[in-house]
């Protein structure tokens, strides 16, 4: 093998060994992935931005408790990802969660989830596409 070669491929492995975690994760702690996406072909503003919440939603004349929540400002255009870290330990089995998402920009809201997606527990994913759909004058459009 000539010089440079071995040099090309010890700065590669190097890279690669680089790019890995090395933190293990913290013990009790879990994610929730995915992405934000709409079916309307039309380009996001500039000052959009995403929040994505995970709420437990078991008691149904209450308000729904927030477990995590990540705002993305910025966010480019759709698919958008996400990723809520989480306590696991707070989740119990015989709850019922869900994830919610919203797109605002100027402070009014643009688009948002209209049916719950349940996560986590009896069986659902812990990975989600949710699709969201465009709201007009506080009313969500009817999707045609």
């Amino acid at each position: 093998m000539r010089p440079n070669a071995t040099i090309l491929i010890a700065v590669t492995l190097s890279s690669i060994v680089g790019c890995q975690r090395s933190e293990a994760p913290e013990e009790g702690v879990a994610t929730l992935t995915g992405t934000v996406t709409y079916l309307q072909r039309i380009a996001l503003p500039p000052d959009a931005v995403v929040h994505v919440s995970l709420a437990d939603i078991s008691l149904q004349d209450a308000e729904a408790q927030k477990i995590a929540e990540q705002t993305i400002t910025e966010p480019g255009q759709v698919p958008i990802p996400f990723e809520l870290t989480y306590d696991a330990e707070i989740i119990d089995p015989a709850h019922t969660y869900a994830v919610q998402a919203r797109i605002s920009a100027g402070g009014r809201l643009l688009f948002i989830n209209t049916h719950a997606i349940h996560v986590i527990t009896r069986g659902p994913p812990t990975r989600v596409e949710i699709v969201v759909q465009p709201v007009v004058h506080g009313q969500r459009l009817d999707p045609q």
